[in-house]
């Protein structure tokens, strides 16, 4: 018996050997995240055989060192669970950082990693990282958001805030799916939320990967997205504030109140003092639809008016970090909607919806109205008092 069953194991081997596959990863699994180790070996060159894994829908490939950058390039492959057929290579973007401040830098299990991809239903990786300078314990992680409804309840969330001033710019407060809505699993989320001084700019941002999904999934890319960020990254929540999908659906981000000055985990260097809206694809070579620019408008045209800022303005922003693109203490005037691209050395968020930000100020900019005192006699819904 012992025999025929070696025989069966080493025939087995042989066929997936043949297929181009090893039999499945072993792998660490934590809520929701397998992590597979890529082998060491040449200090320039890393690869992960391809291999049948548990299931995911978004991966990444994430480092031991949050500090250190991947000088080269990180390109997967990966194998989907409903048709069986692998896809074509794909980069990942290596411009993630932690924040410059705060405890998603200095807690325990921090990493540095790419941005995450997301694949789809998927059951096999194959990995390639190559360049001048790897850093030191690679690892692929594959995240299954799977556990949560994937229908989108659009839900406003009630902040508990105090008018702008009359005479300063405000907006309607848009719809916003909240974070209960979507799935976030709070029991990870281990600290209270960082505050900052107030919001003085916007960063647009896209979350790459694939703009072929369908929006009854779109809560479940923001679940991704979410554990990736705390799991993988070893941040303590999301990094973004609000998450757009390309049917214009708004999602509440990192927690603390959509309303409050929160600090992010999104622009290297300019966290401080601002907020960030991430569509969900790659706008590199697709366009953003009307109701994705206007829905980031509409975002940042209420969160700035919080503030009484100018949708249209620039303001003045101190480099937190030496990022790669500026100084430490480095004073940089900046769009009050800018792109990710403006406060680090990145592509985000895509040549397109960059173009597009030009628009979605203008846009915001009609979104707000100088808030004014109603007449006196009216009720709050305009009828006469009794």
């Amino acid at each position: 018996m012992t025999s025929r069953l070696l025989r069966t194991s080493v025939a087995t081997a042989l066929a997936l050997g043949a297929l181009g596959l090893t039999q499945p990863a072993r792998a660490d699994s934590s809520d929701g995240v397998h992590t597979v180790r890529v082998p060491d070996g040449d200090p320039h060159d890393r690869s992960l055989a391809p291999r049948t894994t548990e299931p995911f829908s978004l991966l990444g490939v994430t480092w031991d060192d949050p500090r250190a950058r991947l000088e080269g390039t990180a390109q997967v492959r990966t194998r989907s669970r409903e048709t069986g057929a692998w896809s074509a290579w794909r980069a990942l973007d290596a411009g993630v950082r932690p924040p410059e401040t705060g405890p998603d830098r200095d807690r325990a299990g921090v990493r540095g990693g790419t941005q995450p991809l997301w694949t789809g239903p998927s059951d096999g990786v194959q990995v390639r990282v190559s360049g001048a300078a790897l850093p030191e314990g690679l690892r692929v992680d594959l995240v299954d958001p799977a556990g949560g409804t994937d229908v989108v309840h659009t839900g406003t969330v009630d902040p508990d805030t105090v008018p702008p001033a009359a005479g300063a710019p405000s907006a309607e407060r848009p719809a916003v799916t909240s974070r209960s809505a979507w799935g976030a699993d709070e029991s990870l989320v281990k600290d209270p939320p960082t505050y900052t001084s107030d919001t003085q700019a916007i960063f647009v941002h896209h979350t790459a990967g694939t703009n072929d999904y369908a929006c009854s999934e779109s809560a479940s890319i923001v679940r991704g997205v979410f554990l990736y960020h705390v799991k993988s990254n070893g941040w303590n929540d999301i990094g973004y504030h609000f998450l757009v999908d390309k049917c214009g659906t708004v999602f509440e981000g990192r927690a603390g109140g959509i309303d409050k000055p929160v600090l992010g985990a999104h622009t290297y260097g300019f966290n401080t003092a601002t907020s960030s809206i991430s569509v969900l694809g790659d706008y590199s070579t697709a366009t953003a639809d009307a109701v994705v620019r206007e829905s980031v408008a509409k975002v940042a045209a209420w969160k700035l008016g919080l503030y009484g800022v100018d949708p249209t303005g620039t303001v003045v922003l101190t480099a937190g970090a030496d990022n790669g693109k500026y100084k430490l203490g480095q004073k940089v005037t900046m769009h009050r909607i800018s792109g990710h691209r403006d406060g680090f050395p990145t592509e985000c968020p895509g040549q397109h919806l960059y173009g597009d930000l030009p628009e979605i100020r203008t846009l915001a900019a009609n979104a707000s109205k100088p808030a004014e005192p109603a007449p006196a006699g009216l009720t709050a819904q305009g009828a006469p008092g009794r």
